[in-house]
């Protein structure tokens, strides 16, 4: 590595100039916290809770992002502002909620990001940390932040179980209980023929799971495996998987476990070293290691994306909803990454007014944004297979393909 050869003066000046751009940005963001703050106040829904509020011809729902005694903002109106933005449609929503529960939750907080004495960053942590205290239990944590610019991590997480412990003492088990309820697992297929796994299980469960992973792990081992532990445990997981599909649990057969490959006959006589799970590109190597160990090979013609067979019903055929998600993969919204397997399918010609079923007229819209475009002025056209243009209650427009979402440039 070539040597420094600046001056001290030199890099003090590069200092001083990073340091100002970092005052800019703060100062800049500190300006679109005010600026939320007054969006919200103009976007208000009176109303209870959840319930759909007729606003402007049209029906909408006050939604609770901040926390108990904050404002109920508008779902649509918070849709358009989240896209402004450029974030995702979940992160936006957490993110203007943090603001919002600073300006209206924690008012010292709030001052001291106003003021120039807190960054931005950790007002929004306190935020998030605080967001499911009640409004006074907030006060509480909020009027023991006074000088919040000296406060750590530590010392918020202590606050935060004495505000619980003053105001709501039957809330550890209420949260326990509720806890319990967001236990899931999932698995997503990434590069190489890979999945990650995540998950939330109980402590029990848990604790079971990794010592069967555990207990395989170390028979693979000895059974002369001389791959390294934290390999074992992925394939031990694999096994009992298996293991799990051969077993006659519920008086069926047992299931035959499937995986969907796109592949060419040039990938199987090597002239092609791409294939596809799913949407991922993986290896013909890694193809051939799988039909290696398969009990079965089953043979479906490709699915041609550029085909048009319409159906009368509004109902949509399996084949259909396969062509829509390859195509597609995600919720065509804006930033949504939402995957199309799990996405309603909805006709962007409405099937009532001549619309097909045909995959050339069927758009994957999470159930959150096929709302926003049934019950608000959200609208978009299809402007060439798998090219969306929408358009936002004020006016702004982006463009969502296959590359992602591009904001089109402000209106003049």
């Amino acid at each position: 590595m070539a040597q420094a050869t600046a001056p001290d003066t030199g890099i003090s000046a590069m200092l001083a100039s990073v340091r100002a751009g970092v005052e800019v940005r703060e100062a800049s963001l500190i300006q679109e916290w005010a600026t939320i703050a007054a969006w919200a106040e103009a976007n208000t829904v009176e109303g209870v809770e959840g319930a759909a509020t007729i606003s402007d011809g049209y029906i909408d729902t006050g939604l609770p992002i901040a926390g108990d005694g904050a404002p109920l903002v508008s779902e649509f109106a918070l849709m358009e502002l989240v896209a402004v933005l450029g974030r995702t449609p979940d992160g936006g929503r957490d993110y203007v909620g943090h603001v919002l529960g600073c300006a209206w939750r924690l008012p010292n907080v709030w001052a001291a990001v106003m003021a120039g004495r807190l960054a931005p960053w950790r007002a929004q942590r306190m935020a998030e940390e605080t967001h499911s205290l009640s409004a006074e239990a907030a006060a509480f944590v909020d009027r023991q932040l006074f000088n919040a610019s000296g406060v750590g991590w530590a010392q918020l997480e202590r606050l935060i179980a004495e505000a619980i412990l003053r105001f709501d003492p039957d809330r550890a088990e209420a949260e326990r209980e509720a806890a319990a309820d967001q236990r899931y697992v999932d698995i997503d297929p990434g590069s190489n023929g890979l999945a990650s796994i995540s998950g939330l299980l109980d402590a029990a469960d848990a604790h079971d799971l990794d010592d069967a992973i555990a207990r395989r792990a170390t028979l693979l081992g000895k059974l002369g495996s001389e791959a390294p532990l934290d390999v074992r445990r992925s394939q031990a997981v694999g096994e009992l998987a298996r293991a799990d599909l051969m077993l006659d649990l519920d008086g069926a057969p047992a299931k035959r476990a499937t995986l969907n490959i796109h592949i060419t006959d040039t990938t199987l006589s090597g002239d092609n070293p791409v294939a596809r799970w799913n949407d991922r590109p993986i290896s013909a190597e890694q193809v051939r290691e799988w039909l290696g160990s398969a009990t079965s090979v089953v043979v479906r013609p490709v699915i041609d994306l550029a085909e048009h067979i319409p159906v009368t019903s509004y109902e949509i055929p399996d084949r259909h909803r396969v062509s829509v998600e390859l195509r597609d993969h995600t919720c065509r919204f804006p930033h949504c990454a939402k995957k199309a397997s799990r996405c309603d399918v909805d006709h962007a010609q409405p099937h009532g007014k001549g619309g097909p079923t045909c995959p050339c007229n069927l758009v994957p819209l999470c159930r959150r944004h096929h709302r926003a475009k049934t019950h608000s002025k959200w609208r978009y056209e299809v402007t060439k297979p798998g090219t969306y243009r929408w358009t936002s209650p004020h006016g702004f427009t982006w463009q969502v393909d296959h590359r992602g979402t591009h904001a089109h440039p402000l209106r003049t």
